[in-house]
């Protein structure tokens, strides 16, 4: 592994061939978790970027995991027998990192939680009965944005229901995220996909689009009559409330930010704003919500998806107390004059460091955690139990921040 500054790098190739990279950020206890994604143009310094936001991601929730990101140089639209086939090279070629979980992969853009077992196979490395199994990730990530955005737009003094939107990607996010501001009474005034955009002055038909985009993936744009088509770029410089960026990282760059009149962001992809455009969009009274803030539902949904807990109930916890924490955030941003990503980043890396301190003690409480952990991915430990236990954890553990000795009122 390279060593950039304080991340590790991992250049993979086979035969010759580059395939791709991971980008380690940070260990916790030896192990770090991140999405791994298949795009064409993937490139060492996104992933070392999107690792960052992980680790990011995993502090502001307190959960004990090392920040990672992983991808493959390959087309997500592909054949099946080609895609596959190179997750294996690269699931062979990273085998070491894999099989002491070093690195500890799940589903991203252009993956699936078919693709990453079979890639965990082909390495040696087989998942556990019940690591890959959650359906949900997507939806889950939609939910945490969609709450952002609502106590977001509520503390600039306005409702959801006032509000006209655009989202920037029309996956599972984006999809989602739609279908949530649709019934919230949002106009959502355009999406896009990788075939372009879509934009109606008096509202896109959210179920219609949603049902062909299932049926027809990107192409949903070229099938949806009665809109008017836009370049994605454009998109991003509507007139609108809600900009809601759910695709590729740095879509919002110095060379767009100026022309931008949202005025409130809140993604759903990590890191779609470039380093210095969102301080200039802060400036100009534009609320940026932080990515690790916004899109944090994912990995809470979907680490409480795999402790068992039922889907009515996390719902219902994220709309109780993400919520919760975000107004606290933009309350302790405003009363400590600081931007909300300097206050959220300042709480993700101390809570992260304090976590890591405590995995890494070796004491009773910590190994006996880890012990029951793997029991239970194993598949021995009964799936009710885990969930009413689990369910205390979140309840006392999740976006405690208040306690966390992070304000600097408190210095």
């Amino acid at each position: 592994m390279d060593r950039i500054n304080s991340q590790w790098l991992v250049r993979v190739s086979a035969n010759g061939r580059d395939l791709g990279f991971v980008a380690i950020d940070s260990l916790v206890a030896g192990s770090a978790c991140g999405g791994l994604r298949m795009l064409p143009d993937v490139n060492e310094a996104e992933l070392r970027i999107l690792a960052r936001a992980m680790t990011l991601k995993y502090g502001l929730l307190g959960f004990p995991q090392g920040g990672a990101k992983a991808g493959v140089k390959g087309d997500p639209e592909a054949p099946a027998g080609q895609r596959l086939d190179l997750l294996r090279q690269f699931g062979v070629a990273i085998a070491p990192l894999l099989k002491t979980k070093t690195y500890v992969p799940g589903p991203d853009m252009g993956t699936d939680n078919v693709a990453v077992r079979h890639m965990l196979e082909c390495a040696g490395a087989p998942a556990a009965a019940r690591e890959l199994r959650g359906e949900q990730s997507g939806f889950y990530t939609a939910l945490g944005v969609f709450i952002a955005a609502r106590r977001a737009i509520w503390h600039q003094g306005l409702s959801l229901a006032d509000c006209t939107a655009a989202i920037e990607g029309f996956g599972k996010v984006g999809s989602a995220l739609a279908g949530l501001l649709g019934k919230a009474g949002v106009r959502v005034l355009a999406v896009s996909s990788s075939r372009g955009a879509l934009y109606s002055g008096g509202g896109l038909d959210v179920p219609r689009l949603q049902s062909l985009a299932s049926r027809h993936g990107s192409e949903f744009i070229t099938a949806y009559a009665g809109a008017e088509r836009l370049a994605n770029a454009d998109l991003l410089e509507l007139p609108i409330d809600l900009l809601l960026p759910c695709a590729h990282h740095y879509s919002i760059h110095a060379g767009n930010v100026a022309r931008l009149r949202a005025r409130l962001i809140c993604p759903g992809a990590n890191a779609p704003v470039a380093e210095g455009a969102e301080e200039i969009l802060t400036a100009r009274g534009v609320l940026c919500v932080p990515d690790f803030v916004a899109n944090c539902g994912g990995v809470l949904g979907g680490t409480m998806e795999f402790a068992s807990v039922p889907r009515a109930a996390i719902e219902a916890f994220m709309n109780r107390r993400l919520a919760r924490g975000i107004d606290w955030l933009l309350q302790q941003a405003a009363a400590q004059k600081l931007s909300l990503r300097e206050l959220a980043t300042e709480v993700a890396l101390k809570r992260h460091a304090r976590v890591r301190a405590e995995q890494e003690s070796g004491g009773f409480k910590e190994r006996l955690f880890r012990a029951g952990l793997g029991f239970y991915r194993r598949g021995w430990v009964p799936p009710a139990l885990v969930g009413s236990l689990a369910m205390r954890y979140f309840e006392r553990s999740v976006f405690d921040w208040s306690s966390a000795c992070i304000s600097r009122l408190e210095r």
